[in-house]
């Protein structure tokens, strides 16, 4: 394997000695070749069947034929753009591979619409070419509600235009085998079903269909991706102690959470920075749970050793030869901050990557003693949003809610003390205790403008507390770190920001008809309150914030208030 890995400063690297030792004593790599599930828990369950990743770069091999197929037939009938309907698991790994490779000559561009804001939705919408555009509907479980609203919604667009006898052609779907998304399929004559082994979990399925088949629509060499993968998982599984690159990482990883230090704080080389938002799932998703976790900082600038307190630890993926930001990691090194430096040897690497990756949150999992393939609490925020739609098909309305502050353009909903709207997020994060975080849930339509505003105010909270500030847009937060957010030890700050939709779209209410009884603007609605209640219930504090007139502005204004 071309990778390199290397710890500093002493104290990281003799921890990392007895994390060697630990699985050694463990026979953890073996039994976790073995498929042996008490490495986590005594029962089977939730985890016997979630360990198909161990196999993927091998199985994948096989279908590569079949997916090249698909390809040249799908390029053969004129389609140059492919728009991935999904959430969490089946949108991340496309999402990086098209952020990092970009897409080659001759072969589809690809976009991921992964958010029911009715605003992100509608400018799809707007800049399609229906007639070229193939809708790729990528669920495991087959009955995801935001995805199924997607694809509801596009087909019934297509099938207005080109009839529903050839509606389906322009769908492919990636799904489980027997789900009901399987069954649409068939019926509909969905122009190809990927069925992907069942025992792979989402967020550990970016070597399976889920990544592989958007991943050759664009034109990757995904057979390189996959050798790189394999080599990875041969390496790892060698049976020396020197090779164990993701369970020894993934043993530190869960040795540091389990003394304090549970933000890893990551750094990219840049061409890599889209990787993140695939491990920040990854770990958040799977380690967040029993009251741990490992909470993932992805996208923060590096700053002095000064703004960090002693829940951090560090980790570098960079290309090698790339020297960004290692002044900083030096510095942070210095003062006694671990600091893990992986080194590629170029993006395709990003397959090897995949695989350790998946390893070490497996046996960062066996360290903390939870299960790393379950996800308990993600369920809470869905049952409570379902209340709310349901409240609304009955009654026409969302239910009210009366603010604590207003003025300004702003309205705060919650516990807060302050006098002033601007001043409730300052009032609202000086109750951080040791060891907590901010959380800044943007139930908004995605735009450069507002990731720029979003940037700096989570590092205007960092640096004025401080505190360490992640950012997730609503809802596809809730299919990524939404379960460590409700499941890990309770430390974390939540800041809800919403908005007016200045339109809004309608959800079918089934394939092929007309009638719609929600439209996106209420779904997303219902998915603020459903999981500001779910995280209420847990025992979390929350508020929301809704900017009135333009978000940017907004945001700009509680970033100047502090």
């Amino acid at each position: 394997m071309t990778t390199k890995m290397t710890f500093r400063p002493e104290s990281c690297r003799a921890a990392e000695a007895e994390a060697r030792k630990a699985l050694e004593t463990g026979r953890i790599l073996e039994r976790i070749r073995r498929k042996d599930h008490t490495v986590w828990k005594p029962q089977p369950e939730e985890i016997a069947n979630r360990l198909g990743w161990l196999d993927s770069p091998q199985v994948m091999q096989g279908r590569l034929s079949e997916i090249t197929a698909a390809v040249d037939e799908i390029r053969a009938d004129g389609f140059n753009f492919a728009l991935l309907l999904g959430m969490g698991g089946s949108s991340l790994a496309p999402e990086v591979f098209r952020k990092v490779f970009g897409a080659a000559g001759g072969f589809l561009d690809l976009a991921v619409l992964d958010s029911t804001d009715p605003g992100a939705v509608l400018a799809f919408t707007e800049r399609l070419d229906p007639g070229r555009t193939l809708f790729v509907v990528s669920t495991k479980s087959g009955g995801t509600v935001e995805t199924f609203s997607f694809m509801k919604y596009f087909y019934n667009r297509l099938a207005e235009k080109f009839g529903s006898e050839k509606a389906g052609k322009h769908f492919l779907a990636i799904t489980d085998p027997g789900s009901t998304l399987a069954d649409i399929a068939r019926e509909r004559r969905f122009r190809r079903a990927f069925l992907n082994d069942p025992e792979i979990g989402g967020r550990y399925s970016a070597l399976s269909c889920f990544g592989l088949v958007p991943a050759a629509l664009i034109g990757m060499d995904v057979k390189l991706l996959l050798d790189r993968a394999a080599a990875a998982a041969a390496e790892e599984f060698a049976g020396t102690g020197e090779r164990m690159h993701g369970a020894v990482l993934g043993a530190l990883l869960g040795e540091f959470a389990a003394r304090g230090r549970d933000k890893l704080t990551f750094v990219f080389s840049p061409p890599l920075a889209a990787f993140g938002d695939w491990v920040e799932q990854l770990l958040a998703e799977s380690t967040g749970k029993e009251g741990k976790g490992i909470l993932p900082v992805v996208g923060e600038e590096i700053g002095p050793p000064s703004v960090y307190g002693g829940d951090r630890l560090f980790c570098s993926i960079r290309i090698d030869g790339d020297a960004a930001g290692e002044e900083q990691l030096k510095a942070l090194a210095e003062a006694g901050h671990p600091v893990m430096d992986i080194r590629l040897a170029d993006p395709f690497d990003l397959g090897g990557q995949c695989f350790l990756w998946e390893m070490a949150t497996a046996v960062a999992g066996w360290r903390l003693a939870i299960n790393p393939f379950d996800q308990p609490d993600v369920e809470a925020a869905k049952v409570l949003a379902r209340k709310m739609i349901a409240e609304y098909r009955e009654t026409g309305s969302m239910p009210p809610e009366t603010p604590s502050l207003e003025g300004s353009g702003l309205s705060v909903y919650g516990v807060v003390a302050a006098e002033k709207p601007e001043d409730a997020l300052t009032a609202f994060l000086a109750q951080a205790k040791p060891g907590a975080y901010a959380a800044l849930q943007a139930y908004l339509t995605p735009s450069p403008g507002t990731d720029e505003a979003l940037k700096r105010l989570r590092m205007r909270i960092r640096n004025r507390f401080p505190l360490v500030a992640t950012v997730g847009y609503g809802p596809r937060f809730l299919h990524s770190t939404g379960q460590l957010h409700k499941g890990d030890a309770g430390c974390g700050l939540f800041i809800q920001l919403t908005a007016d939709d200045p339109r809004d779209a309608p959800i079918p209410d089934e394939l092929g008809r007309p009638e719609s009884a929600l439209t996106f603007g209420v779904l997303k609605q219902a998915q603020v309150f459903g999981d500001r209640q779910a995280l209420i219930n847990a025992g979390r504090s929350a508020i929301r914030i809704h900017l009135h007139r333009d978000p940017t502005d907004g945001i700009s204004r509680l970033t100047a208030a502090l």
